[in-house]
């Protein structure tokens, strides 16, 4: 009884976690082995006046093994100018250039009331790529254009936040079943 124990305890403390996201967070350094899909949290922050709608998809979302991308950024400050000279913002938008890039998917939210020109930017950066799923609920002031552009490119659009977190989980389980060979 107690070699089983001990045996099972030792599993335990050995035997890789089952699924379990891992979250790097702007300006962190990217991590350089890609063993997990990668998933960036584009969208609506409008400087931290928008919801933090990411943790709330992180959460719903916290039994995969992937790794979130999440450009939120704990010590943003709003006095930092919106120019290539001001290094904390550079570090910002090279940072989330290069997480882009990386991502295998990209979630892009558009929060009803924001304006979001960032998201409208990196959204016509990666509409070829297929790698965006987009969330543009009623009430985004550019939604006509979201929707076309959508449409036009093949993007994958869901209605509502529950709709993009099973989006996301299908394209991560879809991956991996790819990858494995099944």
């Amino acid at each position: 009884m107690m070699r089983a124990a001990l045996a099972l305890a030792l599993l335990m403390v050995t035997a890789p976690a089952n699924a379990a996201s891992r979250m790097v967070t702007s300006p962190q350094m990217l991590p350089v082995e890609h063993a997990q899909p990668r998933i960036f949290l584009a969208g609506s922050i409008d400087m931290g006046r928008a919801t933090d709608w990411q943790a709330d998809l992180v959460k719903s979302l916290a039994d995969l093994d992937v790794l979130f991308l999440n450009p939120r950024r704990p010590d943003w400050n709003p006095d930092w100018k919106p120019v290539a000279s001001e290094p904390e913002f550079r570090r910002q938008v090279e940072w989330e250039l290069a997480a882009l890039e990386s991502a295998d998917i990209v979630v892009m939210y558009f929060a009803p009331g924001s304006q979001s020109p960032v998201s409208l930017l990196e959204t016509g950066l990666h509409a070829r790529g297929g790698k965006l799923i987009l969330l543009c609920p009623e009430g985004f002031w550019r939604k006509g254009n979201v929707d076309i552009t959508a449409e036009r490119y093949g993007i994958e659009q869901v209605a509502t936040m529950d709709e993009l977190a099973k989006a996301v989980r299908r394209r991560v389980l879809n991956a991996t079943k790819t990858t494995s060979g099944e």
